[in-house]
């Protein structure tokens, strides 16, 4: 291709990263109306992110099961360009579906909330379907060396949506009125706010899925694109991927079968659940653990995993994207609850209700949004002297920009601009030091991310909550960096390789409802000890990687 049909085919694909950014940070403020209105404890809610997320990893498991058996790589044949397609109108189906889930519902119906959970599962399995081709095919629209630049301006359009997500979920739901909490407990248990704003919101998101599905089928300038390597088979890691499923399913079909029926759960069986909880958890590093060394000893079988940057990565983007969701499916929780009759929150700050948390939620996910739009500006190869002032202008560009879009609803107070503005600075510093590099971006941000949650726990006020929603800031650059490096030296094994990560996104699905559990038995400010052990990882895994790659000889 040429590289002005290059730019149009990315201008076009971005389109799909702005979606996956739009619902996902809207589940934020999705999660803790689905706590208030369905009258669910901390985990249940956070199911939300179990059944979203834990699509892609079904998804993106089924097709490498499927492809196993026929012995032919599925998406492969169909292409990236249709895989996308496909992808789009599985979640426009989802989509719909959520307007029939949730028509009649009525406050404290907890049933019709598992109904919306099936919805959100098939949306996320196109999603799944879609992040599978696109991720690799940015990456195959140019020089492979600038490919995690490429999906940093993908991921600036993807944060994009998660800034205006929260925002425009929260107006849909409480429309432009601040209620107090008392106000809004009434207006709820009478049904003055429903779920029918929701259906709205859900069906027009169905009919946006359908227009990208036709961008995508008549534009031209957007090639099919297919791997010419040939499909190559992983009977050990297809058998090693269907045992964690079913340990996973069995964990938490039990936790599902003790909620039947029993609204008041003792503490022992609280403390049940969490355990079983943890052992899904472990499972994962086990089953990571396992596929590492014996693919070491013995390849064969094995597939991609004979790498170790795959294996290693693919733990990197689980607890990734789990830390990633559940410090911002967990900050509505955080915000809101209560400590006796002192009227402040877990943080010594002021208590908000469900319609006051769509400005945080917006800032926690906006702060991706500025490290990604930074890490995007490598793409447009400006001078050097510009892209040292560019690194400094564009983060704040880009805050004033989720200040804009927060005033249609709501107004930050100047102290929270200046914290805030604080934590940009300390990222602006990374950057400087990480000078592009992906590995030493990775140690910088996942130790920057370790102290930032630390100091959110041992600490109250505004600087306890400006260090957890710091998260955003140093997650933002985390995705490129790991994708990249964990296909790095893959050659034939790249696009199964790929399928494995995305597989991967299940951190979403598992950390958030660990968190939730931990809220539940302890308190919901050290439940965020589970973001400070993923960030230890992350910065485990930048040294090691750094290792491996570097005795394979290969440039990343």
């Amino acid at each position: 291709m040429t590289n002005q049909n290059n730019k149009s085919a990315l201008a076009t694909l971005v389109t799909v990263f702005f979606f996956w950014g739009f619902i996902a940070a809207s589940n934020g403020v999705f999660i803790p109306f689905c706590k208030t209105y369905f009258s669910i404890d901390q985990f249940q809610s956070q199911l939300v992110d179990f059944a979203f997320y834990g699509a892609y990893y079904i998804g993106a498991l089924l097709l490498f099961v499927l492809s196993g058996s026929l012995k032919k790589d599925i998406y492969n044949n169909w292409g990236y360009k249709n895989g996308i397609i496909y992808g789009l109108l599985l979640s426009a189906i989802g989509a719909f579906l959520m307007y029939l889930a949730t028509v009649g519902a009525e406050q404290g119906q907890t049933g019709v909330f598992y109904f919306v959970l099936i919805a959100l599962f098939i949306v996320g399995l196109g999603f799944s379907l879609q992040q599978t081709g696109a991720n690799p095919f940015a990456i195959a629209l140019g020089d492979p060396k600038t490919g995690s630049h490429r999906l940093n301006l993908a991921g600036g359009v993807n944060s994009f949506g998660t800034t205006i997500g929260p925002v425009v979920v929260s107006l849909v739901i409480f429309g432009a009125a601040s209620w107090s909490t008392d106000e809004l407990a009434k207006m709820i248990s009478n049904n003055e706010i429903t779920l029918v704003t929701v259906q709205s919101l859900y069906l027009g998101v169905g009919a946006l899925f359908l227009l990208a599905a036709a961008l995508f089928h008549f534009s031209k300038k957007l090639p099919a694109l297919k791997s010419d390597t040939a499909f190559e088979p992983a009977n050990k890691a297809r058998n090693l991927l269907i045992i964690l499923t079913l340990v996973i399913v069995g964990c938490f079909g039990y936790i599902f079968s003790t909620y039947s029926g029993n609204k008041a759960a003792g503490e022992n069986l609280e403390q049940t659940r969490l355990i079983i909880l943890f052992i899904a958890l472990f499972a994962v590093v086990v089953a990571v653990f396992v596929a590492y060394t014996s693919a070491s000893k013995k390849p064969n079988g094995w597939g991609a995993m004979k790498y170790p940057q795959l294996v290693l990565g693919m733990l990197a983007i689980f607890t990734y994207v789990g830390v990633e969701v559940t410090i911002g499916s967990n900050l509505g929780e955080l915000l809101k609850k209560g400590i006796g009759d002192s009227g402040l929150n877990a943080l010594g700050l002021p208590v908000l209700n469900d319609s006051e948390l769509g400005s945080y939620i917006s800032l926690y996910w906006g702060g991706l949004m500025i490290g990604r739009w930074v890490g995007a500006i490598t793409v447009f190869n400006p001078s050097k002297g510009l892209k040292k002032a560019l690194l400094i202008i564009v983060p704040y560009i880009a805050f004033g920009i989720i200040i804009l879009v927060n005033s249609i609803k709501y107004s930050f107070t100047a102290n929270e601009i200046i914290f805030f503005s604080i934590c940009i600075a300390i990222q602006i510093f990374g950057f400087f030091l990480a000078k592009d590099n992906p590995v030493a971006t990775l140690k910088i941000f996942s130790l920057f991310g370790v102290l930032g949650m630390l100091i959110g726990l041992f600490s109250s006020g505004n600087i306890a909550l400006f260090a957890f929603l710091s998260g955003g800031l140093f997650c933002s650059i985390m995705w490129p960096c790991i994708f990249t490096l964990s296909i790095a030296g893959l050659g034939k094994y790249t696009s199964q390789g790929s399928a494995f990560l995305i597989m991967m996104i299940l951190g979403g699905a598992i950390i958030p409802p660990v968190q939730g559990k931990i809220a539940d038995v302890f308190n919901i400010q050290s439940s965020y000890w589970i973001a400070v052990a993923c960030f230890g990882y992350l910065l485990f895994y930048a040294f090691r990687t750094k290792t491996v790659l570097d005795k394979q000889n290969v440039t990343y």
